[in-house]
C-alpha cells in the first residue's frame, strides 16, 4: 500500500498523519513538541517505525513551526497552505474561512476554490493564542480543558488588557479581590474570543463556512463563544487539530 506522511511540528504539540493514495487517514499521532524540534522529529520517525512506516523511504511533507527540523521530509510547506488543504478536505468545502488557534500564533485563512486567497496571522504577541490561555490556566491552577469548562459557568467579568503580561496582573488582582474562579475563567476566554473574532471578522466573506482547527477545536464552549461573537456558526471536527498534518500528507501524495 502506498503511504504518504504529513508532519506538523507546532510550538506546543507535533501532529503526524499518514494517508493512502486516496487521502484516507491511516494513522494519527500527536505528542508534545518539547524544547527541541530536532528531537521531536526523531521521535516521530521512531514512532512511525513502530507503526510499520519507514519515514526515510516514504513521501513526506513537513509543516509548522519546526518544519525545517525534519531531515527526512521531502519538502517543507508553510502551515497556511497545509491548514487550508487539510481543513478543506476535513470539512468537505472548497470555500471556507479557517480559524486556527495555535500555541504561539492564530491564523485566519480565507479559502476560495480550494486555494488560499488571503490570510491574517497574529504572531507578535501571545494574546489571542493558546499560550495566552495556558498562562492564565496556570495562574488559576487548572488544566486548559478545565479553564474552558469553568468559563462556560461564569459571567459578568472582563479583562481589559490585550497584553498577556498586563492581563496576568488583572487576573491576579481579581483573585486577590475574591472573584469567583468561574467568572475569572469567563473573562479570560471572553478576552481571547473577542481578539480572535476581531481578526476573523476581516476575512469572513458572504455565506462561506467558518471552521475552527488547532488544539482548541475540541472545546465546545470556544466554538459556541466564537459563534456568538461572530454572529455566524463556527463548526469543528474531531480531526480539526490534525488539519495541518493532514494537509501536509495530502500534499506529499501529490509530489
Amino acid at each position: 500500500m502506498d503511504v504518504f506522511i504529513g508532519i506538523d511540528i507546532g510550538s506546543t504539540s507535533a501532529k503526524t498523519v499518514a494517508v493512502d493514495k486516496k487521502g484516507t487517514i491511516l494513522r494519527r499521532l500527536v505528542q508534545p513538541t518539547g524544547w527541541s524540534s530536532v528531537d521531536t522529529a526523531a521521535a516521530i520517525r521512531q514512532q512511525l517505525r513502530k507503526e510499520g512506516i519507514d519515514a526515510s523511504h516514504t513521501p513526506c511533507v513537513a509543516t509548522g513551526y519546526g518544519r525545517i527540523a525534519v531531515p527526512y521530509a521531502d519538502k517543507c510547506i508553510t502551515e497556511i497552505t497545509c491548514h487550508a488543504k487539510g481543513a478543506g478536505c476535513i470539512f468537505d468545502e472548497s470555500d471556507l474561512t479557517v480559524i486556527d488557534i495555535g500555541g504561539q500564533d492564530t491564523k485566519i485563512i480565507q479559502v476560495v476554490d480550494s486555494a488560499v486567497s488571503d490570510f491574517l496571522m497574529n504572531d507578535k504577541c501571545s494574546a489571542g493564542t493558546g499560550r495566552f490561555l495556558e498562562i492564565m490556566a496556570n495562574i488559576l491552577s487548572v488544566r486548559l480543558d478545565e479553564l474552558t469548562e469553568l468559563a462556560s459557568r461564569g459571567s459578568d467579568t472582563t479583562i481589559s488588557s490585550m497584553c498577556t503580561v498586563f492581563a496576568e496582573s488583572e487576573v491576579i488582582s481579581l483573585i486577590g479581590k475574591g472573584e469567583q474562579k468561574e467568572n475569572i475563567a469567563f473573562a479570560v476566554v471572553d478576552s481571547i474570543v473577542k481578539k480572535v473574532s476581531s481578526q476573523a471578522g476581516k476575512l469572513i466573506l458572504g455565506n462561506r463556512r467558518v471552521c475552527l482547527t488547532g488544539g482548541l477545536c475540541d472545546s465546545a464552549y470556544i466554538c459556541e463563544a466564537l459563534s456568538k461573537e461572530l454572529g455566524k456558526a463556527v463548526t469543528t471536527h474531531a480531526d480539526g487539530r490534525y488539519a495541518g498534518a493532514y494537509g501536509a500528507a495530502l500534499l506529499a501524495a501529490a509530489l
